[in-house]
């Protein structure tokens, strides 16, 4: 089992509307970075861990747990033309963009960024790296078990 922090925009997608999604779940798409593509691509697996994680917000932070479920599969975005995610590069046959889905198992109370700096325990994580602007990071196992057990109340 992997872990990743995925970054949403909550005017987008936030951990309210994936709670409200049916079975909780939601295609996770636009995605337009390759090296973010390629982890959900050839990496994520069904039950990886998510910390789901709100960006490009008045206070950006962890909001909630979530699970990968299934396997990726070309994002359709890529196609619709009326779509902000189109490509006109991409083509059924030869899909250049993925989505996977995530699916929502605890709203949290919100685990600020600044909040996250300030944990010695914290200070490797990809997020909180000079430069890191990936929409998804890979969580270490020990960095996944500290931020559930503070989100969960078990620290």
């Amino acid at each position: 089992m992997q872990y990743w922090l995925m970054k949403s925009e909550p005017d987008e997608v936030s951990i309210d509307d994936v709670m409200a999604s049916p079975n909780r779940t939601t295609a996770w798409f636009g995605v337009r970075n390759y090296q973010a593509r390629n982890f959900m691509r050839d990496a994520m697996r069904d039950g990886d861990g998510v910390l789901f994680y709100h960006s490009s917000c008045a206070q950006p932070g962890i909001a909630g747990l979530a699970r990968i479920v299934g396997q990726p599969y070309p994002d359709a975005s890529q196609f619709d033309p009326a779509s902000h995610y189109f490509d006109p590069k991409a083509t059924p046959e030869q899909p250049r963009w993925i989505s996977i889905d995530v699916q929502g198992t605890h709203k949290t109370r919100l685990l600020p960024l600044a909040e996250l700096r300030s944990i010695p325990e914290l200070a490797d994580m990809v997020l909180l790296q000079k430069g890191s602007r990936l929409s998804i990071t890979p969580v270490t196992p020990d960095q996944w078990r500290y931020i559930e057990a503070l989100l969960t109340g078990a620290a």
